[in-house]
């Protein structure tokens, strides 16, 4: 069974021609198809719509936030209410096209748990929007080692149990490939389709992507450092006390040569750094510490899937 998490915010513009596209192309794939809208606090008349559609058709499913929590939000409750083997996610704004959904379908039945679109001609603004999500692309492959295209591509098809083991908030949906891999999920990509823009605005500039630029950083720590916090901080911690011990040094040196050093303002920083660098790595001790004695009260065994068993008669 197949099911289709829409995400919808402001889009009454759209849904009509999107799901009179949609429904033949799932109807196709699967028969037994289901539809899950999550309406996120919409202001327009995107609700009224999409209750319309499940009034006449019994495999669409409605829910709707009463206010906007964001796309990540609407993405995790619409994973949590699916019921299908494989959980195929798509914006409304036709945008992404619904017939591609067989595409990354057949990929994924080759074994992976996560297919993603990569909009090879992206129809978007270079500027506004193409540029700052190539530049994200590109540091979130030198980060973490998975190379993808386009890591936020609306159009993704999950194995069941990839999207149930997701819980987005904030901005995470575009790392949504990254911490499926984390978790030791197999991650692709194909080229997809992609169409002009053509109700409506996009939600998604040049603006808000710079501000999400600090959730990068946010998953680095978190899927990198979050149970070692020392390594993050030791390694900050030596770099300030390496500079500031540099500085030290050459002023000491000034000194036995007989130069005044008391009153430069290098001394100053030298000594901040080498306290600012110490300080740095006794927080990292102390976080370590606390995760060390978190974990030791509170142990949890990993659920794990029998692969193998030895049988004897």
């Amino acid at each position: 069974m197949i099911s289709a998490v829409i995400p919808a915010y402001n889009e009454e513009e759209s849904l009509q021609d999107f799901y009179k596209v949609l429904v033949p192309d799932l109807t196709k794939l699967d028969p037994n198809y289901e539809i899950v809208f999550v309406d996120d606090g919409s202001k327009d008349k995107t609700l009224e719509i999409i209750k319309d559609f499940a009034s006449k058709n019994k495999r669409v499913r409605v829910f709707s936030f009463r206010r906007n929590h964001g796309k990540a939000e609407a993405l995790t409750w619409g994973f949590r209410m699916a019921k299908g083997d494989y959980i195929v996610t798509l914006d409304a704004d036709l945008q992404d096209r619904p017939e591609e959904i067989g595409k990354l379908l057949k990929k994924a039945k080759e074994g992976f748990d996560l297919v993603s679109g990569w909009r090879k001609n992206r129809k978007d603004s270079k500027l506004l929007i193409n540029f700052p999500s190539k530049l994200f692309n590109f540091l979130a492959g030198f980060f973490w080692g998975l190379k993808l295209k386009d890591y936020n591509c609306g159009l993704k098809v999950y194995t069941r149990q990839a999207a149930k083991s997701l819980n987005l908030y904030g901005g995470m949906q575009r790392f949504i490939p990254l911490l499926l891999y984390q978790e030791g999920f197999k991650v692709t990509e194909v080229d997809v389709r992609h169409e002009p823009r053509k109700h409506g605005k996009s939600k998604y500039g040049f603006s808000k992507s710079f501000k999400e630029f600090p959730d990068m950083f946010s998953m680095l720590f978190l899927t990198k450092y979050a149970k070692r916090p020392l390594h993050f901080f030791g390694m900050v911690g030596a770099l300030l006390s390496g500079i500031g011990f540099l500085i030290l040094i050459y002023l000491s040196i000034l000194h036995f040569q007989g130069q005044t050093i008391g009153n430069r303002p290098l001394l100053t920083f030298g000594i901040l750094f080498v306290l600012a660098g110490f300080q740095i790595l006794f927080t990292g001790l102390l976080a370590d510490l606390m995760l060390h004695m978190s974990e030791e009260g509170n142990r949890d065994v990993d659920t794990a899937e029998e692969i193998f068993k030895y049988k004897t008669e």
